[in-house]
This record gives structure tokens, sequence and C-alpha cells, in this order.
């Protein structure tokens, strides 16, 4: 480190890269320390103690590697970062836990902007193209807000861009790199398979590098022959340079030693990795590879499901989240020298890093939500390219002005997402760049606060307002409601005393008795976020905003009657429900529980007309609620009027594919139009999502019978006859 320094104590640019190192050294720690808790933290943390207790207890404790509930999946992680920090919490000892693991995730994002930056500067030989690499990736919103509390991505992102740096210096230094530079490389393969079983892409990233790079070399080698062949006046075609078999076997022994250290390190990092070091890691592979958890997620202005989202999804994220500065450079290296013959080797490395993991989740249509968080490693190769392009526009020119102004345009390009961050911190990972309009544009339309940062402040705002207004029934605690309980009761930890907290959906929050609710606006009905009038509720206390429209929100109770409507209708005392459900109803017209509530009633009450207009009222607020709808169609039915009925029944269909209700009314209805043909195309639609409907055979056979075709219906009857 003193040669380094002594070596560029004259050099400016390294100076200013050396001063950015050192404040974002600092400043990510700091500013991680008033974020949220990400959605995945409870349970990690929870993870974190039984590998503590497995390594503790040599292995004779296994909760670390068994299934668990609805977070049987755990095992599959190696969750280094997770396992650093309680590490590190329990040796102090450190109660408050959050404040821990964010500082080492900030750490680990560190890591990804030293690794990135480095391997720019080794491409390019220039410490400005490190300088534009490591403001470039810390003022990615996207990136510095993941930095703060997700202990997957950010982590798997670092010891990837790790890998990726040794791999190339270990490439760039053969056939004799140091011994330094092989047990880093080794060291940074066993600590990505230590985050995450992908972490395995690095050892397949190695030996495609490997491979390219002796190809090349044994090119280079035919050339040089035929270059000193035709300099002795013989044909080209006598050419017979000797296969360099040492070269190769020299790569393959240090690859091997190398591999083997790194998946060593993997495995003793890796709790469900040690119990069986080959078996299970192809295991945790190949359950990561095809995610069996499908989400819902607001995609382009539509609820979509995680595992039917479009081809595009991945790239278009990217797009549309990343910095115009670090989209414009990536593409301006690509026209300004990364093609060039002495620079194509660094280029492959870089760009395949970032684009060949995005082609594939792309073309094997991978489970992927929540943005493009798990896809967060690509993207500080993606950053590098930016950096290089950058600087690789500053020297196209010779004037010393045009220089500055060329040196200046990316920091110039990253005004918007550093006035972002100055505005919105700690939410910098709900950027959205200008291609969509920014976060206005984004809203309803793209998932915003997926990963419930806001949950922290929606709490802290809660505890204020009762040490500043009191307690809304001394004879009791407060109850909370929200649907993330698991963070909420983090952040009231200490006053378990005064505050209860319980789980509630945000469309059956009007079913449970509650004095404040705190929910983030992921799940929500996107057509409800843009309407003004609907959203937020009026008993909206708080908000939580970024860039002016609310990500999350505080409701307190003004009004317990669509709770109380509730109770009645479960009792059967409808009478005092429709009271209730009525009041309700004119306290807030946009109450989806209390109509949905009252339509249910004057339904059961064949008050047709009645319902029939609160349904439309519903749908007029609210055209994404596949309920309303439901209840609009069997109403139209109800009325004859089949056309309205079959839109409807269609609409439910287009809102939630796997909601079978709209294609079995649709069938129904086309049975009563006398179109059995269509009916039986809704009906194998159906079965493909649900094949146990006994209902669906029983209509088909039908539908069968009354066609003529008895061996048909014969069929479909065996078949539902065989369903529990």
């Amino acid at each position: 480190m003193k040669k380094l320094f002594l070596y560029h104590k004259h050099d400016l640019d390294f100076w200013v890269y050396f001063a950015i190192l050192v404040f974002s050294f600092f400043a990510l720690p700091l500013l991680s320390r008033n974020a949220g808790m990400s959605g995945d933290e409870p349970m990690h943390m929870s993870q974190a103690e039984n590998v503590l207790r497995f390594y503790q207890t040599l292995g004779k404790d296994t909760l670390a590697v068994t299934p668990t509930g609805r977070d049987e999946n755990l095992h599959q992680y190696g969750q280094l970062a997770d396992n650093i920090s309680l590490l590190i919490a329990k040796m102090l000892p450190i109660e408050d836990i959050l404040w821990v693991r964010h500082t080492v995730n900030a750490l680990f994002g560190w890591l990804g902007i030293l690794f990135a930056s480095l391997l720019a500067y080794r491409i390019r030989k220039k410490w400005l193209a490190a300088i534009m690499t490591a403001v470039l990736l810390f003022f990615s919103p996207l990136y510095l807000g993941h930095s703060f509390n997700n202990l997957k991505d950010i982590p798997f992102a670092a010891t990837m861009m790790m890998g990726i740096y040794f791999i190339f210096r270990f490439l760039q230094t053969f056939p004799n790199p140091s011994k330094k530079i092989c047990i880093m490389l080794s060291v940074s393969i066993g600590l990505a398979i230590g985050v995450r079983v992908g972490g395995l892409l690095l050892i397949a990233f190695f030996g495609l590098f490997a491979l390219c790079y002796l190809i090349n070399e044994r090119h280079n080698q035919k050339k040089q022959e035929a270059k000193k062949i035709k300099n002795e006046g013989e044909e080209a075609n006598k050419i017979s340079a000797p296969f360099p078999i040492k070269l190769w076997g020299k790569m393959l022994l240090y690859g091997l030693a190398i591999v083997v250290g790194g998946y060593v390190l993997g495995v003793l990092l890796w709790p469900f990795a040690i119990v069986s070091p080959i078996k299970n890691v192809q295991f945790a592979y190949a359950e990561m590879s095809q995610f069996g958890l499908f989400m819902q997620q607001v995609f382009e202005g539509h609820i979509l499901w995680s595992d039917l989202l479009p081809w595009y999804y991945t790239p278009k994220y990217i797009l549309i989240t990343s910095p115009i500065a670090v989209i414009i450079g990536a593409i301006v290296y690509l026209t300004m020298g990364g093609l060039k013959k002495e620079n194509r080797w660094a280029t492959f490395v870089v760009y395949f890093s970032f684009i060949f993991p995005i082609f594939w989740i792309a073309y094997t249509g991978a489970n992927v939500y929540g943005g493009w968080r798990h896809s967060l490693f690509v993207y500080p190769p993606m950053v590098v390219a930016a950096g290089l392009g950058f600087c690789a526009l500053t020297d196209m020119v010779k004037n010393k002005y045009a220089k500055i102004m060329l040196t200046a345009l990316p920091f110039l390009l990253l005004l918007n997402p550093i006035i972002f961050t100055i505005k919105n911190h700690p939410y910098e990972y709900v950027y959205f760049n200008r291609f969509v309009g920014g976060i206005k544009g984004a809203y309803g339309n793209y998932e915003m606060d997926y990963y419930y940062h806001s949950c922290r402040e929606l709490s802290e705002w809660v505890q204020h307002d009762v040490q500043q207004n009191g307690t809304p029934d001394n004879t009791r605690k407060i109850r909370v409601a929200t649907w993330a309980p698991e963070i909420v009761k983090y952040f009231f930890r200490k006053d378990t005393a005064d505050f209860s907290i319980e789980f509630t959906r945000w469309k059956e929050r009007g079913y449970s008795d509650w004095d404040y609710a705190i929910f983030t606006i992921t799940g929500m009905y996107p057509e409800l976020l843009r309407n003004k009038k609907a959203f937020p509720p009026q008993n909206t206390v708080y908000q939580v905003k970024v860039d002016g429209v609310p990500i999350g929100i505080v409701l307190k109770r003004e009004d317990r009657n669509d709770y109380y409507g509730h109770l009645a209708m479960q009792n059967e005392q409808t009478s005092e429900a429709i009271d209730y459900l009525k009041k309700a109803l004119k306290h807030d017209d946009h109450n989806e529980q209390a109509l949905n509530d009252l339509i249910t009633i004057y339904k059961d009450r064949q008050n047709v007309d009645s319902a029939l207009l609160l349904a439309k009222h519903w749908t007029s607020f609210n055209r994404g609620n596949p309920s309303a709808f439901n209840h609009l169609a069997t109403l139209y039915i109800a009325n004859d009027d089949l056309k309205n009925a079959l839109r409807a029944a269609h609409t439910i269909t287009q809102l939630n594919i796997r909601d079978i209700s709209g294609l079995w009314l649709a069938a129904n209805i086309y049975v009563e139009q006398g179109k059995p043909n269509d009916a039986l195309q809704c009906l194998y639609k159906l079965l493909h999502v649900r094949k146990n409907f006994k209902p669906a055979y029983g209509l088909m056979a039908q539908i069968y019978e009354e066609a003529g075709y008895k061996e048909n219906a014969k069929q479909m009857i065996d078949i539902m006859n065989r369903i529990p």
C-alpha cells in the first residue's frame, strides 16, 4: 500500500479516486442508519440464529438445514452477510441487530464499488476510468438503496464483481499469476457461493473466459508462426505450430486448484452444503433455477404473476431504473474503443458478465419478482462499461477545455439521480428514470416499495402520534394492523406493553378491529393507486412520499361501522349489518370491504338492483379488483344481461389469470347462449389453472352429452369421480 501511494504521489486522478473510496466507505454505513427493514430480513435474521447454533453444536442442531413452514427454502441460501452480522452483534454485543446488519451490508456495497472501479482501471490503465465507475455506481439509486438493507442481493453482487475482477487479473497475468491473485480468486468464488448458490456462476465464467483466453493465445501463436514462415519465404499452408500443451496444462492445474479451493470455502460457509457437499449444492441450484414461489407483480400498469411475466421484464426494468448516464456510457464504449483489437478481450469479459445473465433470464422465462433485484449482480459490470465509455470519450479530444467538458459529462448526466437521492433518502431504491417519467410516471405502473422500507418511518410516526395525542383507549393495548407484522414488530419491540401488532391484508383491513394500520403500496391494485379520489383513503393520517407520491401510509380508525357490519353479517344479523355498512359507506363511499359485504347481503336478499348499483360504483374507482367484477358478472346474469355479464367475466380473467371464477362464469354464460364450443374452450383454460376443479368436468360432461358425444361425456364423469 505504501509503495502504491508513493508511486502515485503526483497523480491527481489517483488521489481523487482514493478520496472517493474513503468517502463512500464511511458514507454508505452512515446512510444505512435510518433505512427500514427489508421484507426478507425477519426470516433471514431467524435463519442466522439457526446457522449459529449449527456451528456451535458442530452440526447437531439441524434446524438450519431443515425446511420450516413458509420459509422452507431458507436452508438453500448460504446467507453469508446475515451470519456475519449476527456473529458481530453477539460478540460485541449490540442489541440493535438491524444497525449491525445494515452496516455490514453497506460495506459489501462498498466492496462492489471498489472492485468495479479497480476493474475499470485495470482495463483502461487510467484512474479517471476508476473515478467515473465509482461515482456512477455510488449514485445509482437502486444499487445505493439496496446497499442499505438487502443482505442477499448486494453481497452477491459484490462478491460476483470481486470474482470477475480477479478472473480478469488472473488471465491478465497468466501464465505467471501471483499467489495473491489466485488466493483472492478462490476466496471470491467461496464468498459468492457462501451468499447464494448462484455463486457457482463464477466457476462457469472462469472456465469460459479461460477457454477463450487459451483459444486466443493459440490463434496468436499461429499468426506469429505464419509471419515467421512468410519472412523466411516459405508457403503459409505449411504452418504447423505445435500445440501449447504446457500452457493448457498449467491453466488446467491452476483452474482446478482455484475452483476446488473456492468450492470448499463456499461449502464451509453454508450449513446445507456441509451436510452433503455435492448432492445438496446440486439440489439448491436446481431449486433456485426453478423457483416455486409465484408472486403478483405490478408491471406496465397491470398485476401479473411472476412466473408469467413477459420475457422483457428484467431488461425493461434495467432500462427504466438505471441512471441514463450509465446506459449512455455503456453504449458509448462499444463505439469509442471497446471493439478495438487491443480492447476486445476486456470488452468481452465486461459485456458478457452483464449481458449473458440478462439474456438467460429472458430466454428461460425465469421466475423473478421485486423489480430486478435478483439480477443486481449484473449491474456493477454494466457500470464498468459505462465508466470505460466516458473515459474513452475524454481521450477522443485533445483540446484542454473540450476534455474538461467531456470529463464533466457523466457527472452532469447524474444530476437527476443525485437530486433524487438527496430529496428521497432512504428510499433511493424506488428510483425510476426519465424514460418512464420518473416516479410520477411509474406510479401505479411498476412496483415501488416492494421491500417494505417505509414501514420503519410509518411505525415511528405511530409511536410519536401516541406520545403526542395519547392512546385511543386506555383500557387495552393499542392495536396496529399491517401486512408486514414481523417488520413492524421489530420497531415496536420496546413498546410491547402498549402496542399489539396483528396481520391484516389491505383488501381485508375493514374486517378487523385496529386503531392504526400501516401499509406500503406494494400489492395494491394499480387502478386504485392511480385514482386520486379513492387513494389514499380519507382516514390516512400520515404518508411516506417519494417525489410527491405516497409509497406508504398510516390509517387511523375514525369509524368502525365496517368492522361492526362484518361481525353482524357473520352472525347472520343482516338487518343490523346493513345499517352498519350503510353508515360505513356514508363515511367513506370508497370503502371496498363495506361494499363487498353490502353487495353480498343484497344478493342474498335478491335485491339485485341495489347490489348492481353498488357494484358499478365499485368498478368506477377501482377497475383492478376481480371481486368487484365477480359481483358485477353474477348480478348481470341475475338480470339476464348476458352480454355485460360475459364482458365482466372476461375482465376477471384479464385481471388475474389464476382466478378461475371468470372462466367458470364465462363457460356457464356460453352454455346459456348456446355456444358449447366457446364454453369448452373456457373450461379447458380453467382446468389448465386448476385441474382438480370437479364442477368443470361435470359441465363438460353435460355439454358432450347434449352434443351426442357419449364417450367423451363418460370420460369426463370418470375423471370427476376420481378427484377426491
